[in-house]
């Protein structure tokens, strides 16, 4: 088949070429285009059946909108009072706000306790929340009256609150993570290739991927599916990495039979029929494993697998019909100045390397367990983080959060909601008003809690409440949420209540917590099953990948004990960014996979013809140079994103997923899965006939 196709390629080179071009062009005219339709508010992807969403509907009655559809309007002076002149400014900018298109309402968000901070609440209606552009140009056209309200000198203006923080996010470093991953990139395949051409057959077709995948996951979440500023910017790092990595499995294997025969084109179908197989389990196992998110409760992780795994699938396309198209059109010229020749001399590197493993699976393996275990360990400091880590880091919304934080009442309007509705009209009833007012103060798990507050129909009472845990926010006020609902919920009892609930930003967190914890328990067993299913029909084996699912989920805990004790023992974060594990997982299951089947697809063509000492040697050293490389670029992609991500969450993602990668590069896939190979011996390929193989 793969025989077929590259034989295919090399006829119709010119007209891949020229298929592939106009797809990208087209497309990305005729559909949307992906920043378009990027959702960054978490909270939209909840049920409606999660207590917090549950009680922002016992809050609609105080506020015009859905809480998604606020923004708050801070005004601050650093060290001093606000002046006359400072409130004048900040009014002028509330009407300014109040003139703005789709704004619904502002009122006056009261003064801090210090007199340094002055906050406005500003509310637009649904249809303008739901809508990324409509919400862009609110936001946009009240941060522009900023200027004109002639502010004096020291005071500050910042508008945060959920739907700043939204746009602010959904204003991703796209165009930064693509530019610095493809410098990094060429950088690093000049090194590796040594070569002028080879460089650009290896890049051109990750790139097209990109330009053609962006406008069909568009078009896809116009039916529905949600997608995230994470994913939008995953895409990019996930195809260039993983778009390089099987440039290089399939150039890496063409020069190696150039160094056998001078046929430019047979060596391509050579190559093509050697690793194309191996490209498209990788490819297929990624997209898998990605496709497993459909089945997650949180409906954030339900829209990253689509789309990411379309980004594969045009990959794959790409990788087997546009790169050999290329190679067949530069033919020897793709590696000038230095052309292939025949091998001798000393074994390569790595191939001197596993010399060790095989000689010493043992020792390796304690080597390993020491290793895995020490890293292991620092998942003692695991815990999960607030959601600020995805607001982009010197944003305007980061900057108003971080003053809010600082200034603002112990309890407020940006607080917590504790909502107890009745099933009757309370006017008149002083004594119940009081009554619950001093139970709510004198629950332990409440710092303070605002005056009352009556819905319009009389029957709901809503209060801020500032927990004691922690300010609003932080992950400790998250994890007291649980706690907080139950006191809420035995004082409704107490008094009659009909039905309760807090709403707000740490109820949200700590729903968000919850479905994604559930999400993790529902994917990991499907992608490890699925994993270990196409292994096995790659390999024709029920052994060998048992062994090389377990190394790469070792490599996963060793990478988040290590993300756990350098971003929050070390780095003193709040904890690591919730969608972290699962992501993490899912990456390094089925990335640290596409090593696992580019060593053994070769390691099962070696073993075929010698002894499983002299094939494990010779496998590694013949894969091991790509596997560096490829593992390498892949890293380097994702170190990329967690610089230019512009977030904490950006940050976690990217070195946590980075470190992973290298782990697996020069530790796993080299040395570790070499020596359990050595002790498993024959038995890898049962029950296929090289099982029995003398």
């Amino acid at each position: 088949m793969f025989t077929a196709l590259a034989r295919f390629s090399i006829r119709f080179r010119w007209a891949i070429v020229v298929f592939w071009a106009l797809a990208a062009i087209v497309l990305s005219r005729a559909l949307p285009s992906l920043s378009s339709v990027v959702q960054a508010n978490n909270a939209q992807f909840l049920p409606a059946s999660s207590p917090s969403q549950q009680a922002a509907q016992l809050a609609a009655p105080f506020q015009a909108s859905n809480p998604a559809g606020t923004a708050i309007l801070v005004a601050s002076r650093a060290g001093a009072p606000l002046t006359a002149d400072d409130l004048a400014a900040l009014a002028r900018v509330e009407e300014a706000a109040r003139a703005t298109s789709g704004v619904e309402s502002v009122r006056d968000g009261g003064t801090s306790r210090d007199g340094m901070v002055a906050q406005a609440i500003i509310a637009v209606s649904s249809a303008t929340s739901s809508d990324t552009q409509k919400s862009k140009a609110v936001v946009d056209g009240i941060r522009a009256s900023f200027a004109p309200s002639g502010a004096p000198p020291g005071l500050s203006l910042h508008l945060t609150g959920p739907l700043a923080v939204t746009v602010d996010s959904a204003k991703t470093n796209a165009a930064a993570i693509t530019r610095l991953s493809l410098i990094l990139v060429v950088v690093l395949l000049f090194a590796v290739y040594r070569a002028l051409l080879a460089p650009l057959a290896t890049l051109v077709p990750a790139a097209v991927a990109v330009l053609v995948s962006q406008p069909l996951i568009a078009e896809l979440a116009k039916s529905g599916v949600a997608v995230t500023p994470v994913a939008q910017q995953l895409l990019i790092v996930l195809l260039i990495g993983a778009g390089s990595d099987y440039g290089l499995f399939l150039i890496f294997r063409m020069r190696e039979e150039l160094a056998r025969q001078s046929d430019a084109h047979a060596a391509l179908v050579t190559a093509v029929g050697r690793v194309g197989e191996a490209i498209t389990f990788s490819a297929l196992t990624v997209g898998a494993a990605l496709i497993t998110l459909l089945l997650a409760p949180f409906a954030i992780y339900r829209g990253l697998g689509p789309g990411l795994a379309i980004g594969i699938l045009v990959l794959l396309a790409a990788s087997l019909t546009l790169t050999p198209a290329l190679l067949a059109i530069f033919g020897r010229a793709l590696f000038w100045p230095l052309q292939p020749r025949p091998g001798g001399g000393r074994p390569p590197l790595w191939g001197r390397v596993a010399v060790v493993a095989v000689r010493h699976p043992l020792l390796t393996l304690g080597a390993a367990a020491v290793l895995f275990g020490g890293l292991t360990a620092g998942l003692t400091f695991y815990k999960t983080a607030g959601l600020g880590g995805s607001v982009p880091a010197g944003s305007d919304s980061a900057l108003g959060q971080a003053v809010l934080t600082a200034h603002s009442p112990p309890a407020d309007a940006g607080s917590d909601e504790v909502l107890i509705r009745f099933d009757h009209p309370l006017a008149g009833d002083r004594s119940l008003l009081e009554t619950v007012q001093s139970q709510l103060s004198g629950a332990p798990v409440f710092a303070s809690i605002s005056a009352a507050q009556v819905s319009p129909d009389g029957r709901t009472l809503r209060y801020f409440a500032a927990l004691r845990a922690g300010p609003a926010g932080s992950t400790a006020a998250a994890s007291a949420i649980p706690a907080a609902r139950s006191a809420v919920d035995g004082i409704a009892r107490a008094t009659g209540a009909q039905s309760d609930g807090i709403a707000g930003p740490d109820s949200t967190a700590a729903d968000i917590y919850a479905a994604s914890n559930a999400s993790l328990l529902v994917v990991v067993p499907v992608v490890l099953g699925l994993i270990l299913v196409l292994l096995g029909l790659l390999l024709r084996s029920l052994v060998a990948p048992w062994y090389l699912a377990l190394t790469v989920g070792l490599s996963y805990l060793a990478s988040l004990g290590f993300a756990s004790l350098v971003f929050i023992r070390l780095a003193g974060s709040d904890g690591l960014i919730f969608v972290l594990p699962l992501i993490m997982f899912v990456f390094a299951m089925a990335l640290g996979e596409d090593y696992n089947i580019l060593v053994m697809s070769r390691l099962r063509e070696e073993a075929r013809g010698g002894e499983l000492s002299e094939a494990l040697t010779k496998a590694i050293g013949v894969t091991g140079g790509t596997v560096t490389a490829a593992g390498l670029i892949l890293a380097g992609t994702f170190s990329v994103f967690g610089v230019a991500g512009g977030s904490t969450q950006a940050q976690q993602l990217g070195f946590s997923i980075a470190f992973g990668v290298l782990l697996d590069t020069f530790f796993v896939r080299t040395l570790l899965v070499p020596a359990l190979a050595r002790l498993v011996g024959r038995w890898n390929w049962w029950p296929s006939r090289l099982s029995r193989a003398a």
